[in-house]
């Protein structure tokens, strides 16, 4: 919803201020710059994207509109989550977690809050444990995270780069749409001066879209995708975090203390807060 109200802000605010300058909107409404500087920047993007790349950004805008941001109590419910798990594991012996493992659908310890619905969170921590429950390498588990979570976010960062490239193209193709513009009022250069200068600010639309859609829209849209994805690799740190505590022998409650102190500072949830949800 930010993001939305972001977009009605940019709008807004380069509106009111052409408008209270006594500029004219009919002279911006110019259908042919936006298909030059839109249709050339779709086609620059297929050009440097590949197939998987193109998908990502496909599948990635709807997140940016609508951003799935990462809460003090995701974390929360992910600690408790990895904290039952680790417990039972060390009452009843690592053995006993091998059926949430295999089927973690169907885990009841698994199944808490945002990480019921989250598949990719699910599937690292459980591919971590079934080698947790093969090897007591410590150093092994930590390299084989480390693995999946740098490919984890470079994944999840591709669509915010692909499309912070297409950005920066926007100035440089709203340019071409300008120059395209001065072209063809050089072949009305006898015409009257009222003529020729609805011409040229016909031609400068171009610049303006180009420079306003790469710095008020794209850019910015790039910039979030990015953050999320900066912040979905913060939470895989998290997990990784408690993991590798369980994995060098810590007990359940040293190892979540481990991943409580990974949380960003404006997301993480005090000891004694944690502590009661440990407790549920």
């Amino acid at each position: 919803m930010i993001v939305l109200v972001g977009i009605v802000v940019v709008i807004a605010s380069v509106c009111l201020g052409y408008y209270l300058e006594g500029g004219v909107f009919g002279v911006l409404v110019q259908p042919a710059e936006w298909i030059i500087i839109g249709g050339a920047a779709a086609g620059s993007m297929l050009i440097a994207s590949t197939r998987q790349s193109l998908s990502l950004i496909v599948a990635g805008l709807p997140r940016a509109l609508f951003p799935a941001h990462i809460s003090r109590q995701d974390y929360l419910d992910t600690l408790a989550a990895l904290s039952r798990l680790l417990s039972k594991a060390r009452r009843e012996g690592l053995m006993s977690i091998e059926g949430d493992i295999e089927r973690p659908d169907a885990s009841g310890a698994l199944n808490v809050g945002s990480l019921a619905r989250d598949a990719v969170a699910k599937a690292f921590i459980c591919d971590t444990l079934r080698v947790y429950l093969v090897t007591g390498d410590a150093q092994e588990i930590e390299q084989l995270m480390d693995l999946d979570i740098q490919a984890i976010h470079q994944q999840a960062a591709s669509p915010g780069h692909n499309l912070g490239k297409v950005a920066e193209s926007l100035p440089g193709l709203g340019i071409v749409a300008a120059v395209l513009g001065v072209v063809l009022t050089m072949g009305k250069i006898t015409a009257p001066p009222e003529v020729l200068g609805h011409s040229i600010g016909a031609a400068l639309v171009g610049t303006f879209l180009g420079v306003l859609l790469c710095y008020g829209f794209v850019g910015p849209l790039a910039s979030n995708l990015e953050n999320q994805a900066m912040e979905r690799q913060t939470y895989f740190s998290v997990i990784r975090a408690v993991i590798a505590g369980a994995a060098r022998g810590a007990t359940p409650l040293i190892a979540v203390e481990f991943g409580r102190r990974a949380i960003p500072e404006t997301l993480r949830p005090s000891f004694t807060e944690l502590e009661g949800m440990l407790k549920r």
